[in-house]
């Protein structure tokens, strides 16, 4: 299935690729920034290889099962990387939820909230989804008003795996 590039006024959301090292490199950088692995977590990328692979096993593999995934967020005016938004379905959760990491220069400046709603705009007509949910670490405080601010409530507490923390489960419906 082809992924869509979303736009918004100052964004665009466009899927990764494993093509070319751009994606990668961009990979590698996040997923070490002291921010993801402290409230996201370590996924074991250290290197472009890991980036990689990375990218095959999980955005690819979601694009080509699910028809959606995580997705690169470029500034419009300067074609900057900012981060990553998209969904992602997970074993351990019977709902499809959101997930979003920005680079720490581009925290602050409303770009998860703005590709946050373009996803779950996208989630809701393309693919028909009535219900969205997105997990955090209770102590990420920005996460949570982003999630806030697109209208998601907090539902209840949920461990992916058994040795994980509690998260917090946060969940929308859409509109009717």
């Amino acid at each position: 299935m082809n992924m869509p590039v979303l736009e918004t006024g100052r964004l665009k959301i466009r899927p990764l690729s494993v093509d070319g090292d751009s994606d990668a490199m961009f990979i590698n950088r996040l997923l070490n920034e002291p921010s993801f692995l402290q409230n996201i977590g370590d996924r074991g990328v250290h290197s472009l290889q890991d980036a990689r692979a990375y990218l095959s096993k999980g955005p690819m593999a979601s694009y080509a099962a699910n028809g959606f995934g995580l997705c690169r967020i470029e500034l419009k005016e300067n074609g900057a990387t900012a981060g990553m938004c998209g969904l992602v379905k997970r074993a351990t959760l019977d709902d499809v939820d959101l997930g979003y990491a920005l680079l720490p220069e581009y925290c602050g400046h409303g770009y998860a909230v703005e590709a946050g709603a373009a996803v779950l705009a996208d989630a809701h007509s393309r693919l028909g989804l009535q219900r969205v949910v997105a997990i955090t670490d209770p102590r990420n405080e920005g996460s949570i008003r982003v999630l806030e601010r697109l209208g998601f409530h907090f539902e209840k507490r949920v461990r992916l795996t058994a040795d994980d923390i509690e998260l917090k489960l946060f969940a929308r419906e859409a509109a009717r």
